[in-house]
Order: C-alpha cells, then structure tokens, then sequence
C-alpha cells in the first residue's frame, strides 16, 4: 500500500509538472517573440528614416558606394545617441535597389537570405517580418527575425538573430526541468512520510489480528492520540476484548459439556446395567405374562438396546473430545472389516426391503487399521444408506492402490442438498427431522465416524444430489501413518452404460467404476460392471459370511424383466459364470414362495 501510494502520488506529480512546464515554456516563447518583434518595428522605422535621409537629392551615380555607406551607417550608429542602443538587439541589415529601366539592380548585404515570400510583401509596399534560419557571415547559424520595409527609393531588410531569445528559452527550460525534478522527489518523499503514518497503525493492526486468530487473545493495538488512527485502535481494543470474553465462554461451556457427557455416559453406566438385568430377567419369563405384559418387555428390551447404543456413543464421543481414544491398528485384509458391517445390518435391509450389492476385489486389500473402527464406520455407513435409501439398492465397493484403500457406500435415495455435505457430519444432524430412523441410530454415527477416519490419518467423505442418491468415501492409508492424498475411486460417481451388442471398451474393462453404474438399469436387479449380494428379505441374520469366493458364486442378477439395451458386465475383469446365476420365476426374487 505504502509503495503504491507513492508511485501514484509521483506519477501524478510528473503529469501536472509536464504539463506547467509546457504552459510556462509556450508563454514565455511568445513573450519573448512579442517583444522582439516590437523592438525590431521601432528599429526598422530608425533605419528607414537615415535611408531616406541619406538618398534624399542622390542620383545613384556611385549607388553601391552610397549603400555601404548607409549599412555603415546603420550598424555602427553612435553608442551615445538616444535610440543606439534599442532592446532588439544587433542586427544585419540589407539594402537592395531594384533595377529600373536599363539599370541593374543593386544590393548590399545578405541578399541570400532574404525570403522570396517577404520580398513580395515588401515591393507590394508592405511592412512585413518572417521567421527564418539564416547563416551570417559572422559564424552564427540559427533562427532570425526578418524584418522589411520599402522606402522611397529602396527595399531595406534589417536580419535580428535570435541568439540571446536561443539561450534564455534553454535556460529556463533546464531550470524547469531541475525544478520539476527535485519538486517531484519532495513531493515522494512527502507522500512517502504520510503513508507511512496511515500504513504502520494499518500494519500493526494486521499483526495482532493474526496473532489473535493464532490463540493469542491477550493481544491489544498501542493507543497514541487523539486521532482517527487512536479512535481505530480503540475500536479494535474493545472489538478484541469482546471476542475474548465470549471465546473464553464458549470454551469453557464446550469443556463443559463434554465434562458432562463424560460425567453422565459413566454414571448412566451402572444403573443400566442393572436395569438391563432385570429387563432380560423379565423377558426370559414374558411366556408366563399376559400379551400386554409381553409385548411391554418387548419394548423394554428394545429401547435398552437403543439406550446402551446410545450411551456407548456418547462415551466414544467424549474419548474422542478428550484426545484419549487409541487406535489398535494391525495389518489385516479390509473386505473382513466390510463382511463383519454387512452381516450387522442385514437385518435393517431384510425390513426395509433394502437389496445390498457388495463389489469387490478377488484378491485380499491388506492395509494397517483398527477393525473395530472400519467396521464401525462401514456399519454406520450402510445403516445410514438404508435409512435413506428408500428400499433402492444399496452400493459398498472397495478398491485399492499402492497408497490407500477407498470403500464407497451409494444409495439412490433421497440425495443431499447442496452444502449438506459437510453438515451431515455434525452431531445430532438430521436433513429432515420428520424422517423415522430404522436404525434407531443416536445422531453420532456419522460424527463418529469421522474422528475414526481422523485418527486413521484418512478422509471421510460425502457427495450427493436431489432425487440422485448420496455417496459416501471412506479413504485409509495402507501403512499408517501415512497421508492419503488421493483416493483409488472417485466420489462423484461417473455413470457409463454398457450396450448390448457392443464389446466394453479397454477403459471399461479397466474399472468397473467407471465403467456403469449399478443403478442406471430400469429394474434395480439389473446390474452392470458389479456384484450382487442376496436379496436382503431372504438373507438370514444369523447365516455365516462366506468367504469372497463364495460370495461371487451365489451374487446374481435376475435379468428377466432386463432392458434388452443393457449388457450385464461382471466385476473387474472377471465374468460371472451362467451356472452361479439363480433361476427364479418372473416376478419373485430368490427364496420367495408363490402364494
């Protein structure tokens, strides 16, 4: 800023400088050429009235004789005379006599340098004056007034030197052009000194503000003055002490808080421990009760399920405020963690009616993780997509690279709003707090899951659209204590049909991904380029996980109301056998019974 205020103060200085001395420099040049031409007029009448008086009863019988003898005359008049010494300056003059009859003409002086266009004026009996640039014979070589006047008998020139007019015009444009020099670097300096006065207050403030956002809050501005700069300073001051009154309130209200939760998760402990005893002591005997009785266990039992969910997130919540919360990481294949999250919730999907497709490598994707945590966030991620998933098929892939390993959850249902995003991470958020939860989750699972990705040093995050589906990623180094810095899938799905007919091209082949999308396909149990788990209403809770060999084997599509544009591709470069295809009756997904 300081710089920029004196190069514009110094630049505009420059321009108004140019300009006076361009003024002053063409005012003073037609001073100076008024004045000259003034006093060569009253010096051509003096030298026109000693021709006249010379020639006068002259019968040019020695005409050139006579003519020397007048520019004698007139160039070496008597210092001592009035009018010797005019303020015209010395001059040249010429006489010429015009040639009448069978005389010649006769001339004296510098004929040469005689304009033919002053002439003309002159024998038209004209007093006349030009501009020119004459060489005389006494070295001088420049500009000169000219200046002509016919007499009785003659044409008389007088030739003025501008010489002395020469020197004094570059005098004072030199003296123009030190004053304008000098007077522009006090006019920088000046602008400098006041810049500075305005910048440093300016500067100061800008260090403390940065200072204060760094945590330091004791930090003030100098107070000097009266002036507007004290008044910012004060104003600053007051502003500083106000965010820090309410900094300080909101910390100790946030260390609070998280005392609280901490405080009343621990002591929650224990009485529901008990109650919990005694609420399983009361089911084990609900044969015994009337219905009403029993179905109030039931519902005893069930809302301590969600109470004990509840409470174990609000203690992991508060470790993860405290910086306690440790990560047991081990080297271990990732698709464990994915199997253990998907056999947690099939039971939501089997409600919902929810189909899980689940796409993975053939080959294990070992990395360094905690498998509590990952399965934690997988678990949270797919019960979160069933909630909002609105029965549509619901999407988990897992790819990796020689860096990371990216597991993405999909849906198609509801979508996110722009800017939710980031939102939809906040404890106890909810985009639409009308919605029923199947999941009867606490509002921390996905706040938890992100401190899980944090101390992972990876990356959870979310994309969606209105009426698209939404897709979360959740990005792990392979080695810990790595930083991710790029994923093996993108976020944003890209969606690529396969056409019937058509061989799938080297980039298709090459990811899947990219390749389709499993939710393209007008009947949702079409799916291209990925693997399909069994139908979630058939899929017993309590069945084993097979192993991903097996899990491949018994993925099927049901192409029996299949768009007939649409080419079913198998996973990666894999192609999946038509003998591990279920043949099922139109209509009815595999397991279900014809009424």
């Amino acid at each position: 800023m300081q710089l920029r205020v004196v190069v514009s103060t110094l630049t505009l200085s420059i321009i108004v400088i140019g300009v006076l001395g361009v003024v002053l420099t063409s005012q003073i040049t037609d001073r100076l050429l008024e004045s000259k031409i003034g006093a060569a007029t009253e010096e051509l009448d003096r030298a026109r009235a000693t021709v006249d008086e010379t020639l006068e009863g002259s019968d040019y019988s020695s005409a050139v004789a006579q003519l020397n003898g007048i520019r004698a005359q007139l160039t070496n008049r008597d210092p001592d005379e009035p009018d010797a010494s005019g303020s015209a300056g010395a001059f040249e003059p010429v006489l010429i006599v015009p040639g009448e009859g069978p005389r010649a003409p006769v001339s004296v002086g510098a004929e040469a340098e005689i304009p033919e266009s002053l002439r003309t004026f002159v024998q038209a009996n004209q007093i006349a004056y030009q501009f020119s640039t004459v060489q005389e014979r006494g070295g001088y070589s420049g500009p000169a007034l000219i200046i002509g006047s016919p007499t009785t008998t003659l044409e008389l020139y007088l030739i003025f030197p501008l010489e002395s007019e020469e020197r004094t015009l570059s005098l004072m444009r030199g003296t123009l052009l030190v004053g304008g020099g000098v007077l522009a670097v006090l006019l920088a300096a000046i602008s400098l000194l006041v810049a500075r006065q305005v910048v440093l207050p300016l500067r100061s403030a800008s260090r403390i503000s940065v200072r204060f956002a760094d945590g330091r809050l004791k930090e003030r501005m100098p107070v000097r003055g009266e002036d507007d700069m004290a008044r910012l300073a004060m104003s600053f001051n007051e502003m500083a002490e106000s965010l820090s009154k309410q900094i300080t309130q909101l910390e100790e209200f946030g260390n609070l808080q998280k005392r609280f939760t901490s405080d009343v998760s621990h002591e929650l402990r224990t009485p529901l421990t008990t109650v919990r005893m005694a609420a399983d002591l009361i089911h084990d005997g609900s044969e015994d009760l009337d219905p009403g009785m029993k179905r109030a266990s039931e519902l005893l039992v069930t809302e301590l399920d969600r109470f004990e969910q509840l409470l174990g997130d609000l203690l992991e919540i508060s470790r993860h405020d405290a910086g306690v919360a440790e990560l047991a990481a081990e080297q271990l294949d990732v698709r464990l963690c994915a199997r253990a999250a998907i056999s947690t919730v099939r039971h939501l999907a089997k409600e919902s009616g929810t189909e899980l497709i689940v796409d993975m490598p053939g080959d294990p994707v070992m990395a360094e993780v905690d498998p509590r945590r990952v399965e934690r966030v997988l678990r949270n991620l797919l019960a979160n997509a069933i909630d909002h998933g609105e029965g549509k098929p619901v999407l988990l892939r897992v790819r990796a690279d020689d860096n990371a390993v990216a597991l993405v959850v999909r849906d198609q249902g509801i979508g996110l709003r722009p800017g939710e995003e980031k939102l939809v991470f906040n404890r106890f958020w909810r985009s639409d707090p009308s919605r029923v939860r199947r999941s009867g989750g606490s509002g921390l699972g996905l706040a938890i899951s992100v401190e899980d990705a944090n101390l992972h040093d990876g990356r959870l995050e979310a994309w969606g659209e209105p009426g698209k589906g939404s897709v979360f990623r959740l990005t792990l180094p392979r080695v810990r204590g790595r930083k991710v810095t790029s994923s093996p899938l993108p976020l944003a799905p890209t969606i690529r049909k396969a056409v019937q007919g058509r061989p799938p091209t080297a980039e298709q082949s090459a990811d899947p991904f990219e390749s389709a999308d499993p939710f393209e396909s007008d009947d949702p149990l079409e799916v291209e380029g990925s693997a399909r788990a069994e139908t979630a209403g058939e899929v017993d809770s309590d069945a084993e996980i097979p192993d991903d060999s097996d899990m491949r084997s018994s993925i099927t599509a049901d192409d029996t109301s299949a768009d007939p544009g649409v080419d079913d591709t198998a996973v990666d470069d894999e192609s999946v056998d038509d003998s591990s295809r279920a043949s099922t009756p139109s209509g009815r997904r595999p397991g279900e019974e014809s009424s």
